[in-house]
């Protein structure tokens, strides 16, 4: 998905920012960026992350670097920030998000002759460059910034660093976050809150959907207000979020405790001991645990040092490979035991079936299963949320293709929680899993989790609902 953190202070910001970007480690994959004004001009510097640390990539940088404002960026696919000269000056920008209709607009673009994109890779536009390309169209930041969000579809949060501060933009339906944050001297923008307390930073607020502000060293100036509509994305609390943030004010691990404990409440299965799968599923586990009555053990322990996220890699036999290496069983804790594991979700399943034998090699009797979402019947329109490039990898989207064919109809009987084919679908989940059981989190029990109204939460993935 990526995320980015920005700042503007009264003195140098640039070790604040190495770190405040640095923690948006665990949301990116292929690339980090960073680029700082020092007065006389903008100086960037972007590496390639797939391998390394963000850390261990912009260490020497940061030493060649001077500044009172800065932005960084860790990204999905492309290069980040792009230095960009327009009319509204030099600036640099960043941005986090997914552009669904890039061909649409690129191909609009180029019917006015007189634009030309060069960050390419692949062969394709580098979306940032796009959304630059877009508010160059006006003649005002928080103008273009804002008509860029009425002609993307999907989504776009924002940074520009320009010669008089940083702008500050939450995407039009706040799908993801942007949290201001502050210090004596020093304000910040930031997706992960937990990119503050360690660097001396308090909350201020919360950027409502579609709101720009400028950073100054003492706080953020509104440029243009949020809009009505809050769609932010559900599943930030379930996977995507460190533990430690907060979203609209609401806590990472204390709603995956929650979602762990209403599990349990509509759970009445014999086992062992609880367990998480490593890392976000440890959350839910633990609120499942306790709310049963059920010891928490840890069956898997994921060697952290060198192997990367999964999800990383773009090669699907070196992502399985991956998830493979870096859990390691505890025989001593599996052999001869009842298992309940819980899982943040079920996207394709293929790396859990592997983990699930896993366990039945290393003499588990049973191992039950209670990922704390719905299933997820839809692809994402609106982030970078799965590798999947069709719909049709998601594991229920192939029960549903088992049970009716490669063409099925009315998918929306299958995401209704109870009903005859959402049961069938399930077990046809579980059978191709070898699990014990399957049991999904309701959807109305991951909306009380989170605590806000279901309509201010986007919940496309589990229900086909959603807002274009």
């Amino acid at each position: 998905m990526g995320g980015f953190f920005g700042l503007v202070g009264k003195a140098d910001i640039v070790e604040d920012l190495f770190f405040g970007t640095d923690y948006h480690s665990h949301l990116g994959t292929k690339r980090g960026g960073l680029a700082v004004g020092n007065g006389t001009g903008i100086v960037r510097y972007i590496h390639n992350i797939e391998n390394a640390q963000f850390r261990s990539k912009f260490g020497e940088d940061v030493g060649k670097l001077r500044g009172t404002r800065g932005i960084g960026v860790i990204s999905d696919y492309e290069d980040q920030p792009l230095l960009i000269r327009s009319h509204l000056g030099h600036f640099s920008i960043a941005t986090v998000g997914v552009v669904k209709n890039i061909d649409e607009l690129v191909a609009r673009a180029f019917k006015g002759k007189s634009l030309h994109f060069s960050e390419m890779r692949g062969g394709e536009v580098n979306p940032t460059e796009l959304v630059a390309a877009l508010i160059n169209e006006k003649d005002t930041f928080e103008e273009g910034i804002r008509y860029a969000g009425e002609m993307i579809k999907g989504s776009c949060s924002i940074l520009i660093l320009t010669d008089e501060g940083v702008l500050a933009a939450r995407d039009r339906y706040g799908r993801t976050p942007v949290v201001i944050g502050r210090k004596d001297g020093t304000s910040a923008a930031s997706l992960e809150t937990c990119a503050f307390p360690n660097l001396g930073f308090e909350i201020d607020r919360y950027l409502g959907p579609g709101e720009v502000v400028r950073l100054g060293p003492d706080g953020a100036e509104t440029l243009a207000p949020p809009l009505d509509k809050l769609q932010i994305c559900s599943f930030l609390w379930v996977y995507y979020g460190y533990p430690a943030s907060s979203y609209e004010g609401i806590n990472v691990e204390t709603v995956r405790n929650r979602c762990g404990a209403l599990l349990a409440r509509n759970d009445g299965v014999e086992v062992d001991l609880v367990a998480g799968i490593p890392d976000s599923g440890i959350g839910h586990g633990l609120g499942y645990a306790a709310e049963a009555g059920i010891p928490f053990r840890r069956p898997f322990v994921k060697y952290t040092p060198t192997w990367a996220r999964s999800f990383m890699p773009q090669n699907q036999d070196i992502r399985d490979q991956v998830a493979r290496m870096k859990l390691i069983p505890i025989r001593e804790i599996i052999q001869g035991k009842k298992l309940l594991f819980c899982e943040d979700s079920i996207v394709r399943g293929t790396q859990l079936k592997d983990t699930i034998q896993r366990l039945y090699d290393s003499g588990a009797v049973e191992v039950h299963m209670r990922p704390a979402c719905p299933p997820l019947a839809y692809g994402c329109k609106y982030l970078n949320f799965s590798r999947s490039r069709s719909e049709l990898d998601l594991a229920a989207r192939k029960a549903i293709a088992v049970l009716e064919g490669p063409d099925p109809k009315n998918i929306g009987e299958y995401a209704r929680t109870g009903s005859e084919k959402y049961e069938t679908m399930v077990e046809q989940i579980a059978r191709t899993l070898s699990l014990t059981s399957l049991r999904y989190q309701r959807l109305e029990d991951l909306v009380s989790a989170i605590g806000l109204p279901k309509d201010k939460l986007c919940t496309f993935c589990w229900d086909g609902v959603g807002t274009d």
